[in-house]
């Protein structure tokens, strides 16, 4: 195997992941500067598992352990890939570096949630568009559990507020799922009402995006994401700068728990009513879907006495 050898092997890998729904920049970013680590060394024939992590800690050494983790466990995917066309290709273990552990998602209380919409209306300028825009996001993500980029992202053509129920089309996004979001009637409302005044602050001046800037142009997310962090800073949620805390994509989480956690109170059968919720949040697998279960000590509260209930009646023999 040489370097052409790789590299090919690299395209091809990626083409693979891309077309099982797997788009991630970071990902591509890495494993190309994986290959030409490889080749700069002069380790591409065969590779060794030892290689693999020599690069995990190259540019990462005065990283976080979790981050060099990440590192070689983007590299190990494509030597066991590797390994099937060559099979001298050696591919670390599993255990070699400190796992990366999921971080515990804030999740918004009411109360937060007020907070957050009303630092969101005093935006400046108080006459425009904007206060409105990142409002009406805020809204929206809150009551549908959107990603925010897929709300970001809406077209004028994708929000569709008169049909029964009115419902919002969702496309390829993550794993290149679409979907129907339904919203409720409140929900509607306020998209209607954004929409008003998006027509008449805009003056005609709209590109195709639901959301837009006082100018009529896209509101990048990173611009949405960088005002929510300001705005959970201001209302005392977040730290200072510098530090990590609460961010827009946390709306999703509490969103998913707040369904969960409705659920067990109406003594629904939660399990049977996940499938339902994991294809309205557009995950790939119902699995993604438990793991908003450790989310909240209440949530973990409410799933305990059920499992005990169903115990204790002799439901789960």
């Amino acid at each position: 195997m040489n370097t052409q050898d790789i590299q090919h092997q690299l395209k091809q890998y990626l083409a693979l992941r891309c077309a099982l729904g797997f788009q991630n920049p970071t990902e591509r970013r890495l494993l190309t500067d994986f290959v030409s680590y490889l080749t700069v060394e002069g380790l591409a024939a065969p590779v060794r598992a030892h290689s693999a992590v020599e690069w995990a800690f190259s540019s990462a050494r005065h990283c976080q352990p979790a981050a060099r983790s990440h590192r070689l466990g983007v590299a190990r995917g494509f030597l066991a890939y590797l390994r099937a066309t060559f099979p001298d290709t050696e591919v670390p273990g599993t255990h070699l570096l400190a796992a990366t552990k999921r971080p515990v998602p804030h999740i918004y209380s009411d109360t937060e949630i007020g907070q957050l919409l009303s630092g969101a209306r005093a935006l400046r300028p108080a006459d425009g568009l904007r206060p409105r825009t990142i409002a009406t996001l805020i809204g929206l993500l809150v009551s549908t559990g959107l990603r925010g980029g897929e709300a970001v992202r809406l077209r004028l053509a994708d929000v569709n507020l008169s049909t029964e129920p009115p419902r919002l089309n969702i496309h390829k996004t993550k794993f290149r799922k679409s979907r129907l979001v339904p919203l409720h009637p409140s929900t509607a409302q306020a998209l209607n009402e954004y929409s008003a005044h998006r027509r008449r602050i805009c003056d005609g001046a709209l590109c195709e995006r639901f959301f837009v800037s006082d100018k009529g142009t896209p509101m990048p997310y990173r611009t949405v994401s960088g005002i929510f962090v300001r705005l959970t800073r201001e209302a005392g949620i977040r730290g200072p700068v510098g530090e990590r805390g609460p961010s827009l994509r946390h709306l999703r989480h509490t969103f998913a728990v707040n369904r969960l956690t409705a659920w067990y109170r109406d003594g629904q059968d939660v399990n049977a009513r996940i499938p339902e919720l994991s294809v309205y949040l557009g995950h790939a697998r119902p699995q993604d879907t438990y793991w908003y279960l450790s989310a909240t000590a209440e949530l973990l509260g409410l799933a305990a006495q059920r499992f005990e209930a169903q115990a204790s009646s002799g439901g789960l023999s």
